[in-house]
């Protein structure tokens, strides 16, 4: 039968015994305690790497980190499309750089090339605005990416689109000389990329196609910030984080003697951010989680229209980096 402990020594035990006991009792507790310790600091410390302090998505912070980027030609701001935060960094970097007369425009991934607002007033209806760049609101809902565009239209500086425009998406999955616009391990990085994000699911034969399209809507979108630069002012790009990535994306089609800027916006705890693909990463609040493979595989076509499902995603829907 085991001996219960309790605050009166057993008789048969001296009161030497009992003051041993007790010193190793002791000691046991204080190595415990010492333990929990080290383990609720190392807690705390994980938790303070993790998940930045509240001011990290404070207005005035990111106004401070927007102020160690500049003077810059281009400031390359790389969202995740679903992630309602990355927007508002979108809103308030326009119109800082737009009240400080420091913006020379605004371009867009959401907006094909030669669509512009240069030619609206600053008080422009939001209708004009998007008539003007052709918003298609099913692939970019406006109530996301409309306030920023709108600071840029009201500070009377225009915005206008960068991307693709849908009816070269075809030729541009044709142009074999596209496969050589990247170095040989980046187009691989790229080709893979395509893979995974449209969950493996491709067929093999239209990884180098889709590839293509990735790089000539980079291209694109360098060649509308190249026009776009103005002595003394920062031209501003709203794109996918792919496109802003210097190892792969945008920056690799511009010239070298620009000063160009590229942030990702993230997530602390998101490990695919590196230091070599990116000047600047800037703490951003988690978009919901969504099973993006699930929404795919209900958005693919029936067999037999491949093609054109190829097309639709290659312009942004399955994926929303």
């Amino acid at each position: 039968m085991k001996t219960r402990w309790s605050n009166t020594p057993s008789l048969r035990k001296t009161r030497s015994s009992c003051t041993e006991r007790q010193h190793v009792r002791g000691s046991q507790f204080l190595v415990m305690v010492k333990r929990l310790c080290v383990v609720a600091l190392a807690c705390v410390l994980a938790a303070c790497a993790q998940a930045p302090a509240a001011h990290a998505y404070s207005d005035a912070s990111r106004i401070e980190l927007l102020k160690q980027l500049l003077p810059a030609d281009v400031i390359m701001l790389g969202e995740q499309h679903d992630a309602a935060d990355d927007q508002r960094v979108h809103r308030l970097v326009v119109s800082t750089l737009a009240a400080q007369s420091a913006l020379a425009a605004l371009a867009l991934e959401m907006a094909s090339q030669g669509q512009s607002t240069a030619n609206l007033a600053p008080d422009a209806s939001e209708e004009a605005v998007r008539a003007a760049l052709k918003w298609n609101n099913e692939g970019w809902p406006w109530a996301a990416y409309g306030p920023a565009v709108m600071a840029a239209v009201r500070a009377g500086v225009p915005a206008i689109g960068a991307n693709l425009p849908p009816e070269r998406l075809r030729e541009a999955m044709a142009n074999a000389e596209l496969d050589l616009a990247l170095p040989g391990p980046a187009l691989q990085v790229q080709q893979q990329n395509i893979r995974s994000g449209h969950c493996d699911k491709l067929p093999e034969s239209q990884i180098a196609p889709m590839t293509r399209i990735q790089i000539a809507r980079d291209i694109a979108m360098a060649q509308t910030l190249t026009k776009a630069l103005q002595p003394g002012k920062t031209v501003v790009l709203l794109a996918g984080a792919a496109h802003v990535d210097r190892s792969l994306g945008v920056p690799l089609h511009m010239a070298s003697i620009l000063k160009l800027q590229t942030v990702l916006m993230r997530p602390i705890t998101d490990e695919a951010a590196t230091a070599a693909s990116f000047d600047a990463i800037w703490p951003a609040q988690a978009a919901p989680a969504v099973d993006y493979c699930a929404k795919f595989d209900a958005a693919r076509r029936p067999p037999g229209m491949g093609n054109a499902n190829e097309e639709k995603s290659a312009i942004g829907l399955t994926n929303p980096r």
